[in-house]
């Protein structure tokens, strides 16, 4: 981000790591390029065609959950530019995640794509809750209806997500070189990507 400008994704936590890794000018052009307050035809149909996605809150107290949401696809849908609703079936009664949105609106949500195309698509936004929801009707067996405003949406790399074939082949492995993403090298991005940081050794590695 440009001087004086307010990030919507990164915090003093996120900027001293960055720092301490050289990657504070790629994050600001990550967010730059990529992240956005409003759903893509691309994002809604990646989306309205998932099947599960997992849900990050927290309590007052910023004690934090996850949970699975799983539904037919569908289950979750865009309901205007900046928003989604989704369905909260009977469960188990604890009311952890739902609980925790009365109390502390902040969410998460990831969607992921496993497979031959493996894909991520995260957001983050503010919830609510409601029991009489004019979209409850259109989810059988709903007994509820969360929304979701849309702070950020984002894409993020899938590049460790397994596939049919096995572990990604960018997780490092003994020995070989590490296989870079391909998006590294995008005219967007290649003159702010900073080199790898050099692994610690590893006890019984050469390091002591």
């Amino acid at each position: 981000m440009g001087i004086g400008m307010a990030s919507l994704l990164y915090h003093e936590g996120n900027r001293r790591l960055q720092d301490q890794f050289a990657s504070r000018r790629l994050a600001d052009r990550l967010e730059q390029v990529i992240l956005r307050p409003e759903f893509t035809d691309a994002d809604r149909a990646f989306i309205e065609s998932a099947e599960y996605f997992f849900l990050a809150t927290a309590d007052a107290e910023g004690r934090p959950d996850c949970s699975f949401k799983g539904g037919p696809a569908g289950f979750a849908r865009v309901t205007a530019p900046g928003e989604l609703a989704f369905p909260d079936y009977d469960g188990n009664g604890m009311f952890k995640s739902l609980g925790n949105i009365a109390v502390n609106p902040g969410v998460g949500l990831l969607f992921i794509a496993m497979g031959e195309r493996p894909a991520r698509l995260r957001v983050n936004g503010t919830a609510t809750v409601a029991r009489d929801d004019p979209l409850l009707a259109d989810f059988v067996g709903a007994q509820l209806v969360v929304r979701v405003r849309a702070r950020a949406v984002f894409p993020n790399c899938p590049r460790y997500i397994p596939t049919a074939e096995g572990p990604s082949v960018y997780i490092p492995r003994e020995g070989e070189v590490p296989v870079e993403p391909a998006w590294k090298g995008f005219e967007s991005f290649r003159d702010a990507v900073p080199p790898r940081a050099p692994a610690p050794p590893r006890p019984g590695k050469g390091g002591g």
